[in-house]
């Protein structure tokens, strides 16, 4: 029976739970901290950062054949730049830097100032950045400039499945063409993409903003409660038209309003398979007009001709997304092998006038990498071979080095190994890696002797 002094460290070493608690590995009499990644971030092993990298240099490719340049900008912008009111809700989700020098009693005095505790921020999003990058350098840039910006971005999201905290986005965008030929470019070039990594099948999601300002005056929206509206519309393919209108009630819309879009909401007409303008007119509130469907119109017009046959886009006149910048045409990118948008975007002709003084035309594509990387099948690696060199020790560094220079001369990618006892894990750990061959090497080989092995 364990003695009483026993019972008590026992008791000491467990938790709550009465289960025993788990201590952090010591080193040198210190605890060491975990090792894992901050949560909603990740590491990605030599195999899965490869074939990350691969996947971009595809996008890349595509966008630069497109005629899209790449631009690259900090990864703090200022605070009040963050934080203008243009980000929508990523705005609550910033990452802000704290000011340096600030002691504690610095950080209480401005615990009610946000502005006062941050000057700078990580950026969430990559339009907010662009927009400023124009501003700056807008005397240095073609009138139509063609941007492409693949970098991380950061939000403080609640990590769960397919969301991080750190994450790519892939973008392109338009700035200075007012025309409806930038979205049919940015369309394209995104299909185009898409396609060269192996996900055929994309269907673009398109409205304009402009036609669905239009349908909540033809319902009798009030002006004041039309945000708080789109938010709800946007909800129609989770809660679908009756809770819609069920939501609508309850944040107490004008009701004659609401009974006006749920009548429509029954009518079932919905998303259209088609984009001619009979087709977007024949998914809208009869009488509705607008200069956004001609324009939309246009758009698929162009995009028919440039995938030499019908425009994979259709018309949906609930499309919100949900960001609030957004002035014009809207678009989301929906693929038949899942179930979630693989990307989306629009017009925001209004952002850039906020850092310039005067409005700038700007529209923009944005791919969401974190969900398409793991659509596309492992490809082959494109060296011309990828060759382990598996050594006996006894052999020279100086014909290791001589060896290995040799090969990749030749467009190889090497990696010398020392033979272990057992060769069989080392080499599947090459296979895993994407190494095609390898070859043993003893003392006095050379190039003309080495005999390459297929592996796999």
């Amino acid at each position: 029976m364990p003695s009483a002094h026993c019972a008590n460290d026992c008791a000491r070493s467990r938790g709550r739970s009465g289960l025993p608690k788990r201590s952090l590995p010591t080193w040198k009499n210190r605890a060491v901290p975990p090792v894992t990644p901050p949560r909603g971030m990740r590491d990605f092993l030599p195999a899965d950062k490869a074939r990350r990298e691969r996947v971009l240099a595809v996008i890349r490719q595509r966008y630069r054949a497109h005629g899209f340049d790449e631009i690259e900008t900090p990864v703090v912008e200022d605070y009040e730049r963050l934080h203008a009111g243009i980000g929508g809700d990523n705005e609550k989700l910033a990452y802000n830097v704290l000011r340096r020098g600030l002691d504690a009693d610095g950080i209480r005095a401005a615990a009610d100032d946000p502005a006062a505790l941050s000057d700078l921020g990580l950026r969430y999003d990559l339009t907010v950045p662009l927009a400023r990058f124009y501003a700056s350098h807008r005397a240095e840039l073609p009138g139509v400039f063609r941007a492409v910006q693949i970098a991380p971005v950061w939000r403080a999201e609640r990590p769960q499945k397919g969301r991080y905290r750190q994450f790519v986005q892939c973008d392109i965008d338009i700035i200075g063409d007012p025309s409806s030929r930038a979205e049919a470019e940015l369309i394209t070039a995104t299909l185009d993409a898409l396609d060269a990594l192996g996900l055929e099948g994309g269907i673009v999601r398109v409205n304009d903003r402009r036609l669905l300002d239009a349908m909540l005056d033809h319902f009798g929206f009030p002006q004041a409660e039309r945000p708080g509206v789109l938010i709800t519309i946007d909800k129609l393919d989770k809660i679908g038209a009756v809770g819609v209108a069920t939501e609508l009630r309850e944040r107490s819309a004008a009701p004659e309003a609401v009974d006006a879009l749920a009548e429509f909401l029954a009518r079932e007409k919905g998303t259209v398979s088609g984009f001619d303008e009979e087709q977007i007119r024949a998914a809208l509130p009869d009488g509705l007009e607008g200069e956004a469907i001609g324009a939309l119109a246009a758009i698929g017009d162009a995009v028919a001709v440039a995938r030499g046959g019908e425009a994979p886009l259709v018309f949906d006149p609930f499309l919100v997304r949900g960001m609030g910048y957004y002035t014009g045409t809207i678009f989301e990118i929906a693929h038949p092998l899942v179930s979630y948008s693989l990307g989306g975007g629009g017009r925001y002709d209004g952002m850039i006038g906020r850092f310039l003084g005067q409005d700038v035309p700007a529209v923009g594509f944005s791919l969401g990498f974190e969900r398409l990387v793991d659509l596309v099948a492992d490809a082959a690696d494109d060296d011309i071979d990828a060759v382990v060199l598996v050594h006996d020790r006894e052999v020279e560094l100086a014909e290791l080095v001589a060896l290995k220079s040799a090969l990749v001369a030749r467009g190889s990618r090497v990696r010398l190994e020392q033979r272990p006892k057992n060769l069989k894990p080392l080499l599947d750990r090459a296979t895993a890696d994407g190494y095609t061959h390898f070859a043993a090497v003893r003392p006095g080989a050379t190039i003309d002797t080495l005999e390459l092995k297929q592996l796999g």
